[in-house]
């Protein structure tokens, strides 16, 4: 194989290793800094992120190089699994939060069969880009209505940096849908480049609220007397 010469497939391979690295940090901070003080919380956005930098990684593959078509679909089985998973880890941490850290084994099965069945469908349903798309805004959606209440109830646990993460993530995935967009700073950028540096910022957030709501949540509430 040999890389694409096709400016805004350049950009979007460039900008997922970017993703890809930024996620990978984000699920080893998470480990280093948050993991003995929620374990579960923490095993939850890890492995959620730990998954999102693995499909940009193969993202960029599938951007960055000529290949056939058949080569092209294979490539991009792991990413469609690995976004499924992505999106049923969030709407379970989202449960998490709801269910104030209790969290039946049942739900997280149910979520993560969501997202076996989401790549299912992919395999036999043309179009998987629009069959992800809904399936994504579902959980945002969820994830965004579940943080902006849980940051009117408790202040103080980040929970509003996480429905401004969300908020960011739904404005990146929005911009993608719009096959229309190209612009040119330095490079050429399309929908996909545009998501991606989008989507940057929206980790950055996520991350940002899970460190101060995993830290946070373990510090006892003051008495009010």
């Amino acid at each position: 194989m040999s890389f694409t010469n096709i400016p805004t497939e350049q950009t979007t391979a460039a900008t997922d290793v970017v993703l890809a690295a930024l996620a990978f940090v984000a699920s080893l901070t998470l480990h280093h800094t948050s993991h003995k003080h929620d374990p579960k919380k923490s095993r939850i956005w890890e492995w959620a992120f730990g998954l999102l930098a693995i499909a940009a990684f193969f993202g960029a593959i599938a951007h960055g190089f000529k290949m056939t078509d058949r080569m092209n679909f294979i490539l991009w089985q792991p990413i469609n699994f690995t976004l499924g998973l992505t999106m049923a880890l969030i709407a379970t941490g989202v449960t998490y939060d709801l269910k104030e850290s209790h969290l039946p084994r049942t739900i997280m099965l149910v979520f993560l069969a969501a997202g076996i069945i989401f790549y299912t469908i992919t395999l036999f349903v043309s179009g998987s880009f629009i069959v992800f798309i809904l399936y994504e805004a579902m959980v945002m959606l969820f994830a965004l209505i579940s943080y902006i209440a849980l940051s009117i109830r408790k202040k103080r646990n980040g929970y509003s940096l996480m429905a401004l993460g969300i908020t960011v993530s739904i404005i990146a995935a929005g911009c993608q849908t719009i096959h229309s967009i190209g612009f040119r700073i330095f490079w050429e950028f399309d929908n996909n480049g545009l998501f991606h540096l989008i989507q940057m910022p929206g980790i950055l957030l996520l991350l940002s609220g899970l460190r101060k709501g995993i830290v946070v949540s373990q510090i006892p509430e003051r008495s009010s007397r």
